[in-house]
């Protein structure tokens, strides 16, 4: 797999020589994610090639958009999607090629914004969207159900104590026979952990792929509750029980 190092759309338009350039804006931080399993895809943005044969679990970039509306295409084997995407200035979003819950669907693309804000101390963010070919999904943590029904394509978002964790995904409204896992989670104080569920579990290829960034602190005390998120989040579950070592 090949990937140019950084994609910069200028938003100034171009002068004339010698002609002094107006304040540059920031960009947006585009993060491209394959996680089709057997595919190889070529990612062009608005026309402009950024990647060539990216496999499953390629992460490829960031790359510096400018603010507004693009559209990444991906293009392979059996693979030929295009999605709209439209970007804030400053702003971080990871575009994610899968397939969809159903077995022999087309893959569909799915784009999610990184939640990037300041941390309190002792505390990780963690991001989970489900991309894989199964139906909707519960994640257990440590034996502790916190996110719950979450279909292909949704994502849910908690905070939670830096530590190692033991994560499991299994049928929504099911306690046994994971369809992923279970994995042990290793995750840093302060840093945003961007995790996708993909793949099939009845062709052995359900995995997940992972990044991660670093956030700023913003003073606040010890989490007691995990107590953001959106769809499929088990709103106020203590996070005591998920504690390593009492």
């Amino acid at each position: 797999m090949a990937a140019s190092s950084a994609l910069l759309l200028p938003l100034l338009a171009t002068g004339t020589p010698g002609q002094a350039a107006g304040p540059v804006k920031a960009l947006a931080n585009v993060t491209v994610i394959q996680a089709v399993p057997g595919a190889t895809v070529d990612v062009s943005v608005d026309g402009r090639s950024v990647a060539t044969g990216a496999e499953v679990g390629d992460v490829l970039g960031p790359f510096d958009l400018s603010p507004g509306g693009h559209e990444v295409t991906f293009t392979g084997p059996g693979v030929d999607v295009a999605s709209s995407l439209d970007v804030a200035t400053g702003a971080s979003t990871d575009v994610v090629l899968h397939l969809p819950a159903e077995v022999g669907g087309d893959p569909v693309v799915h784009s999610y914004d990184a939640p990037t804000g300041a941390i309190g101390p002792d505390k990780a963010r963690v991001v989970l969207a489900h991309t894989a070919t199964v139906a909707p999904a519960d994640v257990r943590v440590n034996g502790e159900t916190v996110f719950t029904n979450i279909a292909n394509g949704e994502f849910a978002e908690a905070e939670v104590p830096a530590g190692t964790h033991v994560v499991a995904l299994l049928p929504s409204g099911s306690t046994a026979d994971p369809i992923l896992g279970p994995l042990d989670v290793a995750l840093e104080a302060r840093t945003l952990s961007m995790i996708y569920a993909y793949g099939n579990p009845r062709d052995g290829s359900m995995n997940v792929i992972a990044h991660t960034s670093t956030l700023t602190a913003d003073g606040a005390v010890r989490p007691t509750t995990i107590d953001t998120g959106s769809a499929g989040l088990a709103r106020g579950i203590p996070v005591t029980p998920f504690l390593l070592g009492g």
